[in-house]
């Protein structure tokens, strides 16, 4: 249709007569009254005289769409029923002039297009839902000519002049005096505060724009930038379907959300890239509400010391080096100008966590217009900590093989190392398993280049090994390499250093801290340096030291002191704990998921004897007198302490012990070099009691508490049923990890149709590569089932498959992408699970497929208009109860 030829038509007087009966004439009670007449009072179709149906409303529409577009060629116009749904629309938009709560004068203030904008946001959106483009086109111009006809009226109207003028002089006086007003109360504060910002700005970019990195000598610059530093990660929404996101675009559409993240999976630096982006106003047009606003980066193990910080003392908790206007950050959240980045709830001791929340609340309740991110370890709160306040929560995924990949090259070009390394050690991760495994955050990835540096190629392929060679790096070797000892100076060797430190972390991990008082590590200091006659200086001179050379300590602030990340310290205090034989501590705390690292670092340090011990307090089982079961010849029979460790019975008097506990004692034998045989098959016979898992909720439960470590645990596809291969599946692709695909391509021809369901479903939880060459490439399209895309890179990797039948769109996604990446040829039955009523004003695009001949929507809000569904599309609404039917 040629937009320009009816805009032309529409320049009519045609027109005009016909809009005028959308009017009445001018009657008493139109004038300069106190309470004038809305817009819906002079409608012919609203009020008690009314002299136009709404039928004849219809009609008239109809005509109006008529007398335009019947002079055009046939070529030019629209299908019949096009034009009927467009008439329809017209007739709706117009009916909407009753339902806008402005008087004539507000009304022609707005003007014609904005007028008609309003109408068109006032009429509901599955209105036009069907409309394709042409269609949404014409109504939207013969809209804007009645729009025009509608003002034109309301001003040759008698009074309106005279009304006009009136509310014009009422307007400017309420103007000078609100500003008046204002001048008089404020008379500099914007201006103060437009200077502070400036400022604040400033040093807020320069206190996080960089990052450490470990292990470099003094050559090269050991800080890191952040822009080159920084990986966008992908986090996934935890309520409903989980639909991975960049992490920068968290908030995009969110005013409030929860990360959950282990521990150096990059909730931080995530929060100083927000802090320092925003801070310059660089955002890509995605965040566009982080524009202007200030950022408040709020460490809760830093501010959560003493009283919770007002914000008022916001800067000050934090250390920060300006003097504030007074009530200057009120004024900013006031406003709603806030980006409030509140990092480590799980690093508030246990008994302060409820504390915490409820000072979010009180601060959400004081100013609700700004913008939060909260991060957490994973288990450190439960999933609806936050939802009375609104916030979303989502996790942070495990890194993929391309983020590795980008993180090794930078690392090695931020420390000028050359690419040949950095190409080495990529090779190294993706070829042992081992590696892999420990590659799975920044922090891991970090110290692996970092070694793999120093150490010419060569890298432990445990978790100890790989924390005692990352210690000797950094108390050691690096101060040697750099010529940082002087004659004369202090100088502590490694050992001693870690035989400080565990001390430290050993109280902090006793007193549930991620941080002490700076006077506190003294006092530990002053009482261990008696029975360490070689070092020859105080407390104050030994930790002065610590904090300036070991790397593993800092000093956050001038009063308190905590280690560089949560590693050092579990692993540290794992060892300390060990030698001061402190188990009945590990087994008191087994059920806080919190330490379940300290744990399995104490099985690690360990003798064969101290191995057992720790073991047994985790499921307190006999194994010092292991009768045998005579039906079950070489199995121990197992038998459990009467104390207040005793597990409940089952409904068949069999003990029970909590999951939690059974599956840290099943991963802690992957750390131990050496387990006495009984013991092992003991803890392993427990963990069949859970494995494989039953159902959906076990499934879950098992990946939540078990972690990476459970993928090792689960059985292969062999002699499992039905339900529970679908329950191993389900498990396995929670955990998202290369040991994960490994395991489920074992399942990628299983003949079950839901287990290929789980598999094709769950792409969006791993690399998108690697999932499509080891998985999605080889699952069987028969049985209906649907391959699920998430973004347009899954709709690449189908299309360079060759395509496939049954595609499912998760999230949205515009049509010009579904169109040009699905293969036509292939499409016969396609599912839009969300988000079709806001993205698609047509439905013409399915044209493109000529074989599609079913197409799965979930249930709208409003009845569908199905004349714009090509034919023969038959349209299928997706219930609740029919999902499990049509593929998952």
């Amino acid at each position: 249709m040629d937009l320009s030829v009816i805009g032309a038509r529409l320049g009519s007087a045609a027109l005009k007569p016909l809009v005028r009966k959308l009017l009445v004439a001018e009657g008493a009670g139109a004038g300069l009254v106190e309470r004038p007449l809305r817009i819906s009072g002079w409608l012919s179709f609203r009020g008690e005289k009314k002299s136009l149906s709404e039928q004849e409303l219809h009609k008239l529409a109809a005509e109006l769409l008529r007398r335009v577009v019947e002079p055009l060629p046939a070529s030019d116009r629209l299908a019949a029923h096009e034009e009927a749904a467009t008439a329809h629309a017209l007739a709706l938009t117009l009916h909407a002039l009753g339902d806008l709560d402005m008087d004539d004068v507000q009304a022609v203030e707005l003007g014609e297009e904005r007028l008609a904008q309003r109408l068109t946001e006032v009429v509901p959106a599955h209105t036009f839902l069907f409309l394709s483009e042409s269609a949404v086109a014409l109504h939207d111009a013969v809209l804007r000519v009645a729009c025009r006809h509608i003002l034109h009226f309301f001003t040759q109207r008698s009074t309106f002049v005279a009304r006009t003028l009136v509310e014009q002089t009422r307007r400017q006086g309420r103007m000078q005096a609100d500003m008046s007003a204002l001048l008089d109360r404020v008379p500099s504060v914007n201006a103060q505060d437009v200077a502070f910002e400036a400022r604040y700005a400033e040093q807020l970019i320069r206190r996080h724009s960089e990052l450490t990195i470990y292990g470099l000598d003094l050559g090269h610059a050991r800080e890191w930038q952040l822009d080159a530093a920084y990986i966008s990660l992908e986090a996934e929404t935890r309520q409903g379907p989980a639909v991975p996101i960049p992490t920068e675009r968290i908030l995009a559409g969110r005013d409030r959300a929860l990360l959950r993240g282990l521990a150096g999976s990059g909730k931080t630096t995530l929060l100083q890239w927000l802090a320092v982006s925003t801070a310059r106003g660089d955002l890509p047009d995605e965040l566009g509400a982080l524009r202007g606003r200030v950022p408040f980066v709020l460490p809760l193990r830093t501010i959560a010391r003493q009283t919770l910080p007002r914000p008022s003392e916001f800067l000050s908790a934090v250390g920060f080096p300006l003097t504030e206007p007074e009530g200057w950050a009120e004024r900013v959240l006031t406003a709603g100008r806030g980006l409030l980045l509140v990092d480590g709830v799980d690093e508030v001791p246990h008994d302060m966590r409820e504390i915490a929340r409820q000072w979010l609340h009180r601060l959400i309740a004081a100013f609700p217009k700004n913008l939060w991110l909260v991060t957490t370890r994973p288990s450190a709160v439960q999933d609806d900590w936050l939802q009375a306040d609104t916030f979303a929560e989502l996790s942070l995924m495990p890194m993929s093989e391309e983020d590795i990949a980008a993180f090794i090259r930078r690392w090695h070009a931020a420390a000028r190392a050359g690419e040949e390394p950095g190409e080495a050690l990529l090779t190294a991760v993706r070829t042992k398993p081992d590696l892999g495994h420990l590659a799975v955050n920044p922090l891991m990835c970090g110290l692996l280049c970092a070694l793999h540096r120093e150490r010419r190629g060569f890298l432990p392929e445990d978790r100890k090994e790989l924390y005692d060679a990352a210690l000797a790096m950094l108390l050691e070797r690096r101060d040697l390499e750099r010529g940082m000892h002087q004659k004369g100076d202090l100088r502590i060797g490694k050992e001693p250093q870690i035989a400080l430190l565990q001390r430290i972390a050993h109280w902090m991990v006793r007193n549930d801290r991620s941080e002490m008082d700076r006077d506190d590590a003294h006092a530990v200091l002053a009482e261990q340096l008696p029975s360490m006659t070689h070092i020859e200086a105080d407390a104050e001179t030994v930790l002065r030291y610590l904090l300036d050379r070991s790397g593993v300590l800092r000093q956050p602030t001038t009063d308190t002191v905590d280690f560089v990340h949560r590693t050092f310290q579990d692993y540290l205090a794992a060892k300390a704990i060990v030698e001061a034989r402190d188990f009945p501590w590990l087994q008191d705390n087994a059920e806080n998921s919190q330490w379940e690292d300290v744990i399995r670092m104490a099985v690690a340090h360990g003798r064969p004897d101290e191995r057992a011990r720790i073991l047994r307090g985790l499921v307190p089982v006999l194994t010092d007198e292991q009768p045998h079961d005579a039906t079950s010849p070489g199995r121990p029979q197992l038998r459990f302490h009467r104390a207040r460790m005793s597990p409940p019975s089952d409904k068949n008097g069999r003990r029970r012990l909590p999951l939690r506990r059974v599956l840290l004692a099943r991963s802690c034998l992957d750390h131990a070099p050496e387990v006495d045989s009984v013991l092992q098959e003991s803890i392993l016979s427990l963990t069949r009691d859970f494995l494989p898992p039953s159902n959906l909720t076990a499934a879950r439960r098992l990946a939540e508490y078990g972690g990476p470590n459970v993928v090792s645990m689960l059985p292969g596809p062999e002699h499992l049923d039905e339900d529970q291969a679908e329950a191993c599946v389900i498990t396995a692709t929670r955990l998202a990890s290369n040991a994960a695909i490994a395991y489920l391509a074992r399942f990628r021809t299983h003949p079950s149709l839901a287990v290929r369901r789980q598999l094709a479903w769950s792409w969006h939880r791993f690399d998108c590569s690697t999932y499509a060459e080891e998985i999605i490439s080889h699952l069987p399209e028969d049985g209906g089932l649907y391959f699920t895309a998430a973004s347009t890179e899954h709709l690449c990797a189908l299309r360079a498959m060759g395509g496939r039948a049954r595609i499912q769109i998760l999230g949205t996604h515009h049509p010009s992408d579904l169109a040009s990446q699905i293969p036509a040829e292939r499409l016969t039955h396609l599912w839009l699970r969300e988000g079709y009523t806001s993205v698609f004003h047509g439905m013409n695009w399915l044209g493109r497929f000529p074989l599609l001949h079913t197409l799965v929507l979930p249930k709208p809000p409003h009845p569908l208009d199905a004349r714009t569904i090509p034919d023969p599309v038959e349209i299928v609404i997706a219930e609740k109860g029919e999902a499990e039917t049509l593929g998952w």
